[in-house]
């Protein structure tokens, strides 16, 4: 059974940028709806991509 994805890869990169940004991860994670737990995993997988990077490395 295959699992939805709540959120596209642009989407993962531009909460990585916000935290980048200075924002609280805390903070981010409230708003957006996600775990911290999930913030640090997209950030060890996509941490310094492009968007057009997150896409190739779907492919």
């Amino acid at each position: 059974m295959d699992v939805k994805k709540r959120f596209t890869e642009e989407q993962i990169i531009g909460f990585l940028r916000e935290a980048e940004s200075g924002v609280a991860i805390k903070d981010l994670c409230r708003r957006h709806g996600f775990s911290e737990a999930s913030y640090y995993l997209w950030r060890s997988k996509f941490g310094g991509m492009s968007v057009p990077d997150a896409k190739r490395l779907k492919e």
